[in-house]
């Protein structure tokens, strides 16, 4: 697939290219792309959590971290 780049993304790119953590443009925007799936899934998590707070679907702290303990066989903390 070809494309044309605007001046200041080619800059950009150029400029992750030299410092040597990437050896092509398309490992670097390979690298963008992952964290541009990674943010979508967070936002979307933060959505689904702010729903079930809206919804009265949540906990106190004390029950959430007494569970969490619980479950991962942690003891409770002074």
């Amino acid at each position: 697939m070809a494309f044309t780049l605007s001046p200041e993304l080619h800059r950009r790119i150029q400029e992750k290219l030299a410092t040597g953590l990437y050896k092509s443009a398309e490992e670097v925007l390979a690298a963008a792309l992952r964290a541009l799936d990674e943010d979508e899934e967070t936002f979307a998590a933060i959505a689904e959590g702010n729903a079930d707070f809206e919804a009265g679907r949540y906990q106190d702290w004390e029950t959430a971290d007494e569970e969490f303990r619980k479950k991962n066989g942690i003891p409770k903390g002074e």
